[in-house]
């Protein structure tokens, strides 16, 4: 015996006309990724340590972090590049983050001065831990992540293109480029770090609204075969319609469950929570606003055929 859920986002039955927002959504769309791409080239990008090279040292203070008196001390002993983060819950938690020096020697030299700064502005502070990234390994590692990210899409476009037809790729293709650039632009806005973390974070967020939009298009393309006659807009319409709560309840899930990593995660996970969230409200979107309009452009004639030709080659 089956039992309804206790919960529903929308109504069973809902007949909501997303197609008639097509035009607003894809504009909306394309003014946010235009100005995301402006934002990328100015201001740019916070890079992190693992794509800029530096040394970060992790710092225990005896009590709660006097921010303003360590960037001064750090500032008088000639580290005003030094940038602090907080870390855990206590507020004795301390990251600094140095930018990398021409050579090893200088490096040392600075990590030293940071060392005698925080002891005279934070006597009994400790150095937890320390880390650092060369140049040249940064350059490595964000060239590494560029390829990722261009693999991730390749490898959609082709599994798509093969579970699908041709236009169901291009859209979903289109659309994670879409969502992506739009990640960018929220990272240059909040200046999350853009490191190994955060193109960790866009990558889940790429397979997760790829996942979303496969759901939507698996429906699509049932209901291809069994309304012959449907025009595509009420079809699409339809579709969403039909798997609206499961999309929903799905981000909400994944939402809720990230909320807490960026409220309480630290800095460490702060900056991959945050881009999820954000990912979760685009991908979700996206599939109904963007990856459906785009479809009803590209198929509006090409899917209805070729829904019939099963039924042509039966007779």
């Amino acid at each position: 015996m089956f039992y309804r859920p206790l919960f529903r986002f929308v109504p069973d039955g809902t007949k909501i006309r997303f197609m008639r927002g097509r035009f607003a959504g894809l504009i909306t769309s394309a003014v946010l990724s235009t100005a995301s791409l402006i934002l990328f080239f100015h201001p740019g990008l916070n890079m992190g340590l693992d794509f800029k090279g530096g040394v970060v040292l992790e710092v225990h203070t005896q009590a709660p972090a006097n921010f303003p008196g360590l960037r001064a001390a750090l500032a008088s002993a000639g580290l005003a590049d030094a940038n602090l983060q907080s870390f855990g819950t206590d507020g004795q938690g301390v990251l600094i983050s140095l930018e990398s020096r021409a050579t090893a020697a200088q490096t040392q030299t600075a990590i030293t001065e940071a060392e005698t700064a925080l002891n005279a502005a934070a006597p009994g502070a400790k150095i937890l831990s320390t880390q650092a990234v060369g140049a040249s390994v940064s350059h490595q590692l964000f060239a590494q992540g560029l390829e990722a990210l261009g693999l991730s899409f390749t490898m959609i476009l082709i599994y798509i293109w093969f579970r699908f037809e041709w236009q169901f790729a291009v859209g979903a293709v289109a659309t994670l480029v879409l969502d992506t650039t739009k990640a960018v632009g929220f990272m240059v806005l909040t200046r999350i770090p853009f490191d190994l973390v955060t193109i960790a974070a866009i990558l889940t967020v790429i397979g997760y609204s790829t996942n979303d939009k496969v759901v939507v298009y698996d429906r699509v393309r049932e209901n291809l075969r069994k309304y012959k006659s449907m025009p595509l807009r009420d079809l699409i319409d339809l579709s969403i319609n039909e798997t609206l709560n499961r999309t929903l309840g799905t981000s909400g899930t994944v939402f809720l469950a990230a909320l807490p990593l960026a409220l309480f995660g630290g800095s460490a996970l702060s900056g991959f929570a945050w881009i999820m969230l954000f990912g979760i409200v685009v991908g979700t979107s996206s599939s109904i606003f963007i990856a459906a309009p785009i479809l009803l452009f590209l198929g509006e004639h090409r899917l209805r055929r070729s829904a019939t030709l099963p039924k042509a080659h039966g007779n």
